[in-house]
């Protein structure tokens, strides 16, 4: 709502730090009078507010609208919050190390919390991913226009390479110097509802960009934790983002350009003075000590912050400064666009499957540039391609074609499975029916030829993909299929059975909603017996798949069997190579100490499997005659990324891990020549130790 003129009044006058008495001899009244506008006694006339717009530095349209003014680039700053003076430190933000450091769990946070955003439900969210290559003189106008100069002291004085926050920072400031180069990222929603509320209060603007575990959704939205935005911090080289956001609702007058910037670095100290770490880009709040606004901006300052918007449409942009790709996997600008493109498919294919009275609930497109030219074409993408039955078997759903019997590799069969929804430990207030049982929507369709079929997709409300498994215990000959599983609001039901089904598997979801499983919220909230009512949920999913598939055998030859029978028994040569199956060295990079021995960082590239790596590297001096001969570590190996040391010192790889890094140093005594004249290789077998 807008405010009223004295209340701007009083408002602009703390901003600009003038007194009642300065700004009526600037405006040529009496103090009298303006105190009479301050208290709202009287207001002015046009021509007077026109001589106040004037002597405050606004436009007049901001002073007769009662808005916030535009801030001028002048009047930004970084603004970084003091130690506490209690001597406790923070080495960085936790919530960052909440998921795997890639670009697939980065578009997946990003896109579920634009889908929980939603604006106007008969509309799709519209996602978009930008990558912006930056160098030479661009690279100089983007760092200018972020005040660079205010904060690259803080983070050389941050960058603490005994702290793993700090040898990210390292890494991140060694590569801009080496390679002038930087990556921006930027994330954009429409029809979302923007990043409402007040600077300080609560609203959602507060809960993004100045606090830490606090969702504050509720209902059917995915999130619960108040982690997934953290993913974008993560992202960065240096853990700075910005945004710009255009509100589905006023604030201070305004609902374009509201923009800010938050900077998070662990505990460090420069020219004598200790910060906690954090810092916000915006204006200084003159009646908060230390503390800096989101501002208002003109369309000059947001384009060359790369944060200008498309439209008007209400949501949000980030900016991703420094974007990276933490597992190692992708380091060019057209590696990053394919793992946004294939993350975004994977875990939102079916939220992008509209039917014919229902359209999509998210559109999303990836686009590459490079210097202001394009390197990649904006993509929308297709969940057809990436997912043709599964995509397939959706709209089935939501057009009503499903049938009781699979006669074409068109067909989509339709069962109910039930799930059990457990006592509240704190029920609703006004005493009404709860109800006892939920009926999911379980599809299945036939498979595409080159699918990995016989997998079955969990999903609720947003139709995001919460898990896909492997179905077990088919029976033989079985025809290959894909089945999907929609809990909840993704079963089409308003119902309070459907509602109730949301909260129940809301709190069933860890922090990066990849199942269905027990939890310290599912404890907190529901009695005894919640987690069985998961498991078997889950188990009669799987039985009801088995169940429909019965008598859906393939059709084949009575004189060759059926094609389970027949893949296995066939003779030719596989048509593709196999995929790695064991670990090996990517990259050794290296040089020699005044001491003679070698010092070596390696990065080991890992293959999919389920159990975590245990390795025992073994560094070889190369020889011109013979085989290498393996030296010894001097002491033990040095574990940096996605690794740590077992017992036995050899390094355990972090669970899920592409790729991780070490660092070794030769032993001298063990070298059979001098290590300047010599070639070093390292490998990296399997150990024999066994990690429970």
């Amino acid at each position: 709502m807008t405010q009223d003129f004295a209340d701007w009044l009083v408002g602009m006058l703390r901003q600009r730090g003038l007194s009642q008495k300065e700004l009526a001899h600037l405006v040529k009244v009496t103090p009298a009078a303006v105190n009479a506008w301050a208290n709202g006694r009287s207001e002015p006339r046009y021509e007077k507010i026109e001589a106040i717009a004037e002597a405050l530095g606004v436009a007049v349209e901001d002073a007769v609208s009662r808005r916030q003014p535009e801030s001028s680039r002048s009047e930004l700053d970084w603004v970084f919050q003091r130690a506490p003076e209690d001597g406790s430190r923070n080495g960085g933000n936790a919530a960052a190390y909440a998921f795997a450091a890639n670009l697939e769990v980065l578009a997946r946070e990003a896109t579920q919390n634009s889908l929980d955003e939603r604006y106007a439900q008969g509309r799709p969210v519209t996602s978009r991913f930008e990558l912006h290559e930056l160098t030479g003189r661009h690279l100089r106008e983007f760092l200018g226009a972020l005040r660079w100069d205010s904060i690259e002291g803080h983070l050389r004085e941050a960058a603490d390479p005994r702290q793993k926050a700090g040898r990210v920072l390292v890494d991140g400031l060694n590569e801009l110097k080496q390679t002038g180069r930087l990556v921006l990222l930027r994330i954009d929603d429409y029809n979302a509802s923007g990043l409402t509320g007040p600077d300080y209060g609560d609203g959602r603007f507060a809960r993004v960009v100045r606090r830490t575990l606090d969702s504050g959704k509720i209902g059917a939205q995915g999130g619960s934790y108040g982690l997934g935005k953290a993913a974008l911090w993560a992202a960065s080289r240096f853990g700075l983002v910005l945004v710009n956001s255009t509100l589905s609702e006023q604030q201070d007058g305004r609902h374009e350009r509201r923009m800010s910037g938050r900077l998070e670095l662990p505990w460090h100290t420069l020219n004598g003075e200790e910060f906690a770490g954090p810092a916000w880009f915006g204006t200084r709040d003159r009646d908060r000590n230390n503390s800096a606004r989101s501002w208002w901006a003109d369309r000059a300052t947001a384009e060359s912050l790369y944060l200008e918007r498309n439209d008007s449409s209400p949501g949000t942009s980030f900016l991703v400064v420094g974007a990276y790709d933490g597992s190692g996997d992708t380091e060019d600008l057209e590696e990053m666009y394919e793992q946004l493109a294939s993350g975004i498919a994977h875990n939102f294919w079916a939220s992008m499957v509209g039917g014919e009275q229902a359209g999509p609930l998210l559109r999303a497109s990836v686009a590459a540039w490079r210097d202001g030219e394009v390197v990649r074409t904006e993509r929308f993408i297709d969940p057809h391609i990436y997912e043709p039955a599964r995509s397939r078997a959706v709209k089935a759903f939501l057009n009503g074609r499903t049938t009781s019997e699979l006669t074409s590799r068109d067909d989509v069969l339709q069962a109910a499975v039930p799930l059990k929804l457990p006592v509240r430990k704190q029920p609703g207030m006004g005493g009404e029916q709860r109800p006892e049982t939920h009926q999911a929507v379980l599809l299945v369709t036939p498979a595409e030829e080159d699918s990995k079929a016989d997998h079955i997709s969990y999903m609720r409300a947003t139709r995001m993909v919460v898990k896909n498994k492997r179905v077990s215990d088919l029976p033989l000959g079985h025809r290959r299929f894909q089945a999907v599983l929609l809990a909840g609001l993704a079963t089409g039901s308003s119902s309070s059975d459907a509602e109730e089904a949301e909260r129940f598997l809301r709190t069933a979801e860890p922090p990066d909603h990849n199942d269905w499983t027990s939890t310290e919220d599912l404890t907190a909230t529901y009695v005894r017996g919640a987690r069985q009512c998961i498991l078997n949920f889950k188990k009669a999913a799987e039985q009801a798949v088995r169940d429909l598939l019965k008598g859906q055998e393939e059709e084949s030859d009575a004189d060759e069997g059926p094609q389970i029978l027949r893949d296995l028994l066939t003779l030719e040569a596989p048509k593709q190579p196999r995929n790695q199956s064991f670990p090996v060295v990517h990259a050794v990079e290296g040089d020699v100490s005044d001491g003679g021995a070698w010092r070596v960082r390696v990065t080991v590239k890992l293959p999919d499997r389920e159990a975590p790596w245990v390795l025992s590297p073994i560094a070889r001096f190369m020889v011109r005659s013979g085989g290498s001969i393996p030296v010894q570590w001097a002491g033990t190996l040095v574990p940096e990324r996605d690794c740590e040391l077992t017992k036995n010192g050899n390094l355990l790889f972090r669970d899920g891990a592409r790729r991780g890094v070490f660092r070794g140093v030769t032993d001298v005594s063990s070298h059979p020549v001098a290590a300047d004249m010599s070639c070093i290789e390292v490998d990296v077998p399997r150990a024999k130790e066994v990690v429970e």
